[in-house]
């Protein structure tokens, strides 16, 4: 639970080492780019001042974000930013498979591959 509460500050760290990275892809760093924007952004899909359902879809994002990452990234390169263990990326990446699997494959390859 202490990992899941910790997702998005070690997430938000872990996007600012990755924008900085000469080795990622332009493509996945203009979406991280734009998923940090959003989510510091006051304005949402969803506002934050409903109690709960406000945050529903920041970790959606979060979620989309990290399954992406570990689907299209070297996951060496991920857990050289990642400020906690290789253990807490793990459940972090599980629970961000299971909320994320119903975006298609082709969508996170194009936001996250920069292919087609």
């Amino acid at each position: 639970m202490k990992d899941l509460l910790l997702l998005l500050p070690r997430l938000a760290r872990m996007i600012a080492g990755l924008l900085i990275d000469r080795g990622v892809p332009r493509a996945t760093k203009l979406a991280l780019a734009a998923v940090a924007l959003y989510l510091a952004s006051p304005i949402d899909l969803i506002p934050d001042f409903i109690p709960w359902v406000g945050w529903l879809d920041d970790v959606v994002l979060a979620a989309i974000v990290v399954d992406g990452l570990l689907s299209y990234l070297d996951r060496d390169l991920l857990l050289r930013y990642w400020p906690g263990s290789a253990s807490s990326l793990d459940v972090c990446a599980r629970a961000a498979s299971r909320i994320a699997r119903w975006v298609p494959t082709r969508v996170k390859r194009r936001i996250f591959g920069g292919g087609v």
